[in-house]
């Protein structure tokens, strides 16, 4: 079992920036590859980024590439979202979310554990 704790999000203007954290506990965290998705009122949940259980690699929505960076540092059980030149079309609430997997996902229903998420508003 995997407890998954977001913070960090916020009421930014477009252009801002936010980092967002998500804090693991429970079973050992550098065994799971972790996730950032996002989810609009009235949308579907989607995939923003992906980090390998090294950090060595990592993978983006085409929509966030260039501008949001996902990090983790596993001597703190703890996975990053840098997010640069927020824009209003981010406004979401983000979730983390850890995959057992020996491989990457962008689909939300390969991962095992989620967090309770946190609000992201970017006005314009």
């Amino acid at each position: 079992q995997v407890q998954l704790v977001e913070s960090g999000g916020g009421l930014v203007q477009a252009g801002g920036s936010l980092r967002l954290s998500c804090a693991a506990s429970g079973r050992t965290f550098s065994l799971y590859r972790m996730g950032w998705f996002r989810q609009a009122p009235g949308k579907e949940r989607e995939f923003v980024a992906g980090i390998s259980k090294s950090g060595g690699t990592t993978d983006y929505a085409d929509s966030v590439k260039g501008r949001f960076t996902i990090s983790r540092d596993n001597a703190k059980n703890t996975v990053f979202l840098q997010m640069n030149n927020l824009k209003p079309e981010d406004t979401a609430g983000y979730y983390c979310a850890a995959r057992a997997g020996s491989t990457g996902s962008r689909r939300p229903n390969m991962y095992d554990y989620w967090g309770q998420g946190t609000q992201v508003i970017v006005s314009s």
